[in-house]
């Protein structure tokens, strides 16, 4: 049994109601919740919150609520291994042959279900703990800056400062849009970024945290122009 967890909690502070704050004219949790259907990769979409408005429009777009998630992880302190580890215990008690899941975050508007089947495919092809989206890093990071209180400037990895930028290696880093796993590596708390691990790799256009209201507005640009190609 295939099963998508979507964690959704309601107390989101620097953008509020950020899960179910219309993007583009439709709610946002509902990009990863259509996506999901879409792939024909799951039994259940299950949406983990604790929060009435965001289960009812999650039940609106096709998702199951079928529990409350405890206040004990709903806080700003509970980790998503946290609520991962909750739902599969859930389904487990309920007696589902849970063998794979799929973390999906719900402010994820750029996901789609082709990535999602090629995570699934690699996972079981890979026979992976983990399958999770990645991008590369636009900088090379190895030229990251640091600035004290003064303003001060100082390098990171200063043995790069004269690097040529081509003989740098690339760097990639977690897209923040799905983790598909092994139901017992969740319960395991297996490492994600560990060499059990393996990626499918996003273009940049297709990636934007969303943690501000200046994320917000850039991914809402950037939408827009994915939307005109």
């Amino acid at each position: 049994m295939n099963i998508a967890i979507i964690p959704a909690r309601g107390g989101s502070k620097r953008i509020p109601k950020k899960n179910i704050k219309l993007f583009h004219g439709k709610p946002m949790i509902a990009y990863s919740i259509e996506a999901a259907i879409q792939s024909g990769c799951f039994d259940k979409v299950i949406v983990s919150t604790d929060d009435q408005d965001i289960a009812d429009i999650a039940i609106e777009y096709g998702a199951d609520v079928p529990f409350f998630r405890p206040s004990n992880i709903s806080d700003d302190y509970a980790t998503t291994m946290d609520v991962m580890q909750h739902a599969i215990n859930w389904c487990m008690e309920q007696q589902w042959n849970v063998e794979t899941v799929c973390c999906l975050y719900a402010t994820a508007p750029f996901i789609t279900s082709d990535y999602l089947i090629q995570g699934y495919e690699k996972l079981i092809k890979n026979e992976a703990d983990f399958v999770f989206s990645a991008a590369t890093f636009s900088f090379p990071i190895q030229r990251a800056i640091k600035l004290t209180e003064k303003g001060e400037v100082s390098m990171f990895s200063p043995e790069y400062e004269q690097t040529r930028s081509q003989d740098l290696e690339e760097a990639y880093h977690d897209a923040g849009q799905f983790y598909w796993g092994k139901a017992d590596s969740f319960l395991d708390r297996k490492a994600m970024f560990a060499k059990h691990s393996t990626v499918i790799l996003l273009p940049r256009s297709r990636v934007q945290d969303i943690d501000t209201e200046e994320d917000w507005s850039f991914a809402e640009l950037l939408y827009s122009a994915l939307e005109s190609e």
